[in-house]
């Protein structure tokens, strides 16, 4: 193979992997849909829910993501549901609770 083929090669397989990659904005944006909502039941039912329009690829590259960080789960059935602790009555404990040695 020649060189010129091979960069050529290398040059698409890095657009392809890179082509998915979500930007911190839309990452948030999904955040705050799931977590205002807590459960949705399908994939398809979130991903029209969206304000703006993501691309199914990459939509999957997020839920992986939050899935990952223990931010969402999926039931038996498919259903996603929001699982981070962000409760306001436990970040006020944390934020005055006492610093144990």
């Amino acid at each position: 193979m020649s060189k010129v083929v091979f960069q050529k090669r290398v040059k698409q397989s890095s657009r392809k992997a890179s082509s998915h990659m979500p930007r911190l904005d839309t990452i948030q944006m999904v955040e705050e849909i799931i977590s205002g909502k807590k459960e949705f039941s399908s994939k398809n039912r979130l991903w029209r829910t969206l304000p703006k329009q993501v691309q199914y690829k990459t939509f999957t590259t997020i839920l992986d993501y939050l899935e990952k960080s223990n931010k969402i789960m999926y039931d038996k059935k498919g259903s996603i549901l929001w699982i981070f602790a962000d409760n306001p009555k436990l970040k006020k404990l944390h934020r005055e609770s006492t610093v144990l040695r």
